[in-house]
């Protein structure tokens, strides 16, 4: 029996389409059970620009948790401190060595091309996690995993700007100028400035990538400016250095706006103790396993499915929910547990 003549037997007997799609629904669901997803020995080589820091603790676990769910394996590689020459090392050995796919921090306009090209022409797929290159970029990473940088670094200014008086000066602070983990927010604060008339003026502060230098300069800015309405920084650490400092000399106390990115356990003190405004969740530990996801079709799939550009999170993290936060949690890098 033909369709037409199925549906027009079906509506004569008041089923009707809804009825035959209903059926057709439960003809599914008594069909199974379904195996699901097959479970794949792949292997992904993750080339991070700082392998070492506390923030990737949570990627790390979502990057194990993908990796138990598909059947995968993962090594970890790249710099300890931002060296961008070590990472393309680590890219061109995970080529050599045959990788099913390769995930890599940006952290460069165009250090990573050629690599990521050879990668391509040998069939691996690349994706990026947490930093990206420009927008019109030739790198041939097939997406993006990881929050929307200088969009992130604009939005925050415009909150940050409500709470600030007009005509106030402030301090932006990036720990490696350039770096593309960094610098897009540090973009998207000042072109937020310019956006809304430079309702304030500031100072853009170097404080270096390890905490005691930022804590030092961070500090040393504040003591030489006596009448700075705000601190604004750009990555985990330095926000970290920033929270220090406010606790250090009371800058809440004294109406002082400090806020910025990322979840280190002393940041989330600080916005519990009230010397930190606010912080910024982009989900690292979706930065981990959404990447193992994306690979993991990609090769299941050969290529028809898998990869596309996703926005990790944007979340604000401030005194009204950070109980929340403070709980111990493999998503948040603070508990080894297993989810169950």
């Amino acid at each position: 029996m033909g369709r037409r003549s199925a549906a027009r037997l079906l509506a004569a007997t008041g089923i009707g389409t809804i009825g035959m799609a209903g059926a057709a629904g439960r003809a599914l669901a008594q069909s199974g059970p379904y195996p699901g997803l097959p479970k794949k020995p792949y292997k992904f080589v993750f080339v991070c620009h700082v392998t070492l820091d506390q923030f990737f603790v949570p990627a790390q676990y979502g990057i194990q948790d993908a990796c138990a769910a598909f059947g995968c394996h993962y090594q970890w590689t790249g710099s300890q401190n931002n060296v961008v020459s070590e990472m393309v090392n680590a890219m061109e050995t995970a080529i050599a060595e045959k990788a099913d796919g390769i995930a890599v921090c940006l952290v460069d306009p165009t250090a990573f091309d050629a690599a990521t090209a050879r990668a391509a022409a040998a069939g691996i797929p690349v994706v990026a996690f947490n930093a990206d290159v420009p927008k019109g970029s030739p790198n041939k990473r097939l997406s993006y995993i990881g929050q929307p940088l200088f969009q992130a670094g604009y939005n925050i200014a415009e909150k940050w700007l409500k709470m600030v008086p007009k005509g106030s000066h402030v301090m932006l602070s990036i720990g490696m100028p350039g770096s593309l983990n960094e610098q897009p927010r540090l973009d998207g604060y000042i072109q937020c400035i310019k956006d809304n008339g430079n309702p304030v003026t500031y100072d853009v502060i170097n404080t270096g990538v390890d905490a005691a230098t930022e804590i030092s300069r961070i500090g040393s800015y504040v003591l030489s400016h006596k009448n700075v309405a705000g601190i604004f920084t750009t990555g985990g650490s330095d926000t970290y250095a920033a929270g220090f400092v406010s606790a250090q000399y009371g800058l809440a106390k004294k109406g002082v706006i400090v806020a910025g990115f990322d979840l280190f356990p002393q940041t989330l003190g600080y916005i519990k103790s009230g010397d930190m405004t606010f912080t910024t969740d982009q989900q690292a530990y979706l930065q981990g396993f959404l990447p193992v996801q994306q690979m993991y079709m990609w090769k299941l799939s050969q290529g028809l499915v898998g990869t596309a550009d996703t926005n990790t999170s944007e979340a604000y993290v401030t005194k009204d929910n950070i109980d929340q936060y403070l709980g111990k949690s493999r998503f948040e890098g603070t508990a080894r547990a297993e989810p169950v």
